[in-house]
């Protein structure tokens, strides 16, 4: 594992720069110490190895050079002239190396001041390594002594002074720095990346991005500062669910006083719930799984309302602000546990993440969300990003290396065929990479490109399928090399075929067998007990697997057996008994004994759609000849899931899953909030336009749309395009038409917008044409012209359909000043 017989240093001209991180600093250091930025790893692994320090003179020069090898794994080593010790514990995995350079002249041995250090930072795979040096001290010498840093632009390296204490970590060129004067989050250098990524990064007006995944059953957030965008830090492990089991994602889960206050989020409000006396249950508000109810309402307003599991019913934006306020209270109290001087509200930029098959609508109703939780004042829209989950999940992608993904792509047998035990293994040993990979709290991504991508060519394209609790999106990207920015290839699709499918199905086979007139009233009379059963039923969901032997027993409430009996007159077992579900049975133990074949039908309808959806969206021309498939998302843990997506495209393409699938998209946010500009080209999902009069031409025009005005002829309801559907639009490229009040001293005009799914629309009329907005431009009153004669007032309003949300500009063309514009997709 050790090298001795060093060969000797380079002179004092010449360094080496290859493979060493080197620094200048005196002769005569005393001690050099390393630690550990990574958890240890389990003492059972621990090995010891020798290192050789040696030291050789030349003229005028006088140098040390330490050369180790060992595991990937902590380690601590404390130098000193001679041999020392280096302890490393060691894990399987990638090797670490570390090559160090010392030297400096021999007249500065003792020069210097007691405390100087400089970082040391070692080339290594996802390791990093810092240093603390310390010169002797001669009272009777006060030279400054320059020491410089031979560290490459892409390592940032941790320093540490002699006293062991944290400094600031070196920010890359421009970026803003915290108001703060230290931080105790541990930065992670990254390693090198196979391809740096030449496309100059936006920088961010703000210290902090703070991303919010705001799923159907679980939620999260995560946060990076703009000093340190490599590293990528998750927020506070969870207590709950599993005894003894931390989780990096909360339930969905709001619990409501029966006044309607807040009471408590995720694991706590669902732990409080189940505890609460059934009679009292039925007065709390309780809500779960309501982020589908946004997509689902087809006339989404501010007053939409959600339905609690009791049956009453609350305003919708309060029960999506009750949450957000959660999470921007744990944030921003774990901002300030970790830095101190926490920068100013203005400083952190919020990232929330949606579906990208949600409609305008439902994205500006999570924006008002956002402002009434108080994340961000609605005066400054700026700090609030909405992204898009599959989008998110493929900016992240774009930074995995080799050993951050499992490839289950086809690998035929000796015989041309997979075999299904050769399939259920590498599933099993997908399950437990994944299990592992969360044992830290902080994540590194590439500063650059991953390794992954090395394999790309110019114009090779990808499908990024977001399986989710709700909903199941679909995007196609394609990597612009050697910019690294994505363009969109084919609009976002998918539709609602998430893991809630497979709840539903399970709850229409409790109807089954025991009556949908009895599970209604034991879902309105016993709620509590109610998520104690969807929850059991979750528990065992997890562990379904295609070509699972043995049953799968599912706990039933004994509030649920007493309540049945006393409802129906007979025990539950005679029930099952008399239904014609035969893959059920009950067992002694008061459970649920579902056979393999019936979990697999309760998974069969919903991977079936997911399954065919994949495919039609692969017949696309668009999206012919893709390379990989991405399957991210809470519903890609699953092995059902895994399975039928390899047996189905793995002859294709790529079917490729991140270790860290759940957290894939919430990454993914951060790095959106980092740089927006990274999807330079997006596909818009509708046609859009306004209603306008044009000049009736007979033969062209309906008589009934003629409108004589003054003598002329014109046709009315005429859909004049702002952009079509499936319609490439570039980041930042805008719309723009001019607009003139109807009279002199108007405030105020109003533009109602139209949308459509299909392109040959000609009037706003036609079938699939609704109004679904509104654009508002209040306009300052002018002073009166100079001339007698008053000129026409002409206002030009830009919009911008590349973005993740449609947005409007507009100015004042007599004036050239900003008009104060908005528009509104609620107020339909």
């Amino acid at each position: 594992m050790f090298r001795q017989g060093l060969p000797r240093c380079p002179g004092k001209g010449e360094r080496r720069r290859r493979e060493v991180l080197g620094v200048s600093v005196p002769q005569g250091w005393g001690s050099l110490s390393l630690a550990p930025l990574l958890p240890p790893t389990p003492p059972s692994h621990a090995a010891h190895l020798q290192l050789g320090l040696q030291f050789e003179r030349e003229p005028g020069l006088g140098w040390a050079r330490i050369r180790g090898w060992g595991g990937e794994g902590g380690l601590e080593e404390t130098g000193r002239r001679g041999r020392e010790r280096l302890r490393t514990k060691r894990t399987k995995g990638l090797s670490l190396g570390m090559v160090f350079s010392l030297q400096g002249p021999e007249e500065e041995v003792a020069s210097g001041e007691a405390g100087r250090s400089a970082g040391l930072g070692g080339l290594c795979p996802g390791r990093a390594i810092c240093g603390s040096l310390a010169p002797p001290v001669k009272k009777s010498q006060k030279s400054d002594v320059k020491m410089s840093t031979l560290v490459e632009p892409a390592m940032h390296t941790l320093q540490i002074g002699a006293n062991r204490e944290r400094s600031r970590t070196p920010s890359p060129q421009n970026s803003p720095r915290l108001h703060n004067e230290s931080c105790n989050i541990a930065p992670l250098t990254p390693s090198q990346s196979p391809r740096n990524e030449i496309r100059m990064r936006q920088t961010t007006p703000f210290s902090v991005v703070v991303a919010i995944d705001f799923g159907t059953t679980s939620s999260g957030y995560a946060f990076s500062f703009a000093s340190d965008p490599e590293a990528i830090h998750m927020m506070r492990k969870w207590e709950g669910g599993d005894p003894g089991v931390a989780h990096q994602k909360t339930p969905t889960s709001l619990l409501l006083t029966p006044d309607g206050s807040f009471h408590s989020f995720g694991y706590t409000a669902r732990d409080y719930y189940h505890d609460l006396d059934p009679d009292e249950a039925r007065d709390w508000l309780y809500f779960e799984k309501f982020k589908m109810k946004i997509h689902s309402t087809s006339d989404l307003t501010m007053k939409t309302e959600l339905e609690a599991v009791n049956g009453k019913k609350v305003q919708a934006l309060q029960v999506f602000a009750h949450a957000l306020h959660f999470f921007k209270r744990q944030a921003l109290q774990e901002l300030k546990d970790q830095c101190p001087a926490l920068p100013e509200k203005d400083a952190i930029r919020w990232v929330i993440t949606v579906p990208a098959i949600w409609k305008q609508p439902a994205k500006q109703f999570m924006r008002e969300a956002a402002y009434l939780a108080g994340l961000v004042p609605s005066e400054n829209p700026e700090q609030l990003l909405i992204a898009l989950e599959p989008e998110a999940a493929s900016i992240y992608c774009r930074k995995l290396r080799l050993n951050q993904l499992i490839d289950l792509s086809y690998k035929p047998q000796a015989n041309g065929l997979m075999s299904d035990l050769s399939i259920d293994s590498s599933f099993r040993q997908a399950r437990e990479q994944l299990r592992r990979s969360r044992h830290s709290r902080t994540f590194l991504v590439e500063s650059g490109m991953g390794e992954l991508w090395s394999e790309m060519q110019t114009g090779d394209r990808y499908i990024v399928a977001d399986c989710g609790g709700g909903t199941v999106d679909l995007t196609v990207h394609q990597i612009e090399q050697p910019q690294g920015s994505l363009k969109e290839l084919y609009k976002a699709s998918g539709g609602p075929y998430g893991a809630v499918g497979v709840d539903l199905a399970f709850e229409k086979l409790l109807c089954q067998i025991f009556g949908e007139d009895f599970i209604a009233t034991f879902k309105a009379k016993r709620p509590a007990a109610w998520v104690d059963l969807t929850i059991a039923f979750e528990a065992r969901k997890r562990t379904a697997a295609p070509h699972r032997a043995n049953s799968l027993n599912i706990s039933l409430p004994f509030s649920f057996i007493d309540f049945y009996r006393k409802h129906r007159g007979q025990n539950v077992e005679t029930a099952l008994k008399r239904s014609s579900v035969n893959l059920v049975k009950w067992s002694s133990q008061g459970m649920l004994r579902m056979s393999s074949e019936a979990m697999n039908e309760l998974f069969q309808p919903t991977i079936s759609q997911i399954i065919t959806h994949i495919g039609d969206l692969m017949k696309k021309p668009e999206v012919k000849g893709i390379k990989f498939l991405f399957l991210v998302g809470g519903f890609a843990e699953s092995s059902m899931l895994q399975h039928a997506v390899q047996s189905a495209f793995s002859a294709v393409c790529r079917v490729i899953i991140p270790q860290d699938v759940g957290l894939t998209i919430l990454k993914g946010a951060v790095l959106f909030g980092l740089d927006p500009t990274i999807v330079r080209v997006r596909r818009s999902p509708l046609t859009y336009g306004v209603g306008v009069l044009n000049k009736f031409v007979e033969g062209k025009h309906p008589r009934e749309k003629l409108l004589v005005k003054e003598g002329k002829n014109w046709c009315t309801d005429i859909f004049e395009k702002f952009v079509s559907v499936d319609q490439s639009v570039a980041l930042g490229e805008v719309v723009q038409r001019s607009y003139c009040p109807a009279r002199v001293g108007q405030r105020k005009i109003i533009i109602n917008i139209y949308c459509c799914g299909t392109d040959d629309v000609v009037y706003i009329t036609d079938p699939g044409v609704r109004k679904c907005g509104t654009i508002s431009l209040d306009l300052d009153e002018l002073e009166e012209p100079s001339s007698p004669k008053k000129s026409r007032r002409e206002i030009r309003a830009s919009m911008q359909f590349g973005d993740t949300e449609i947005k409007v500009a507009a100015m004042d063309v007599q004036t050239s000043k900003t008009v104060r514009a908005s528009i509104d997709f609620l107020s339909n």
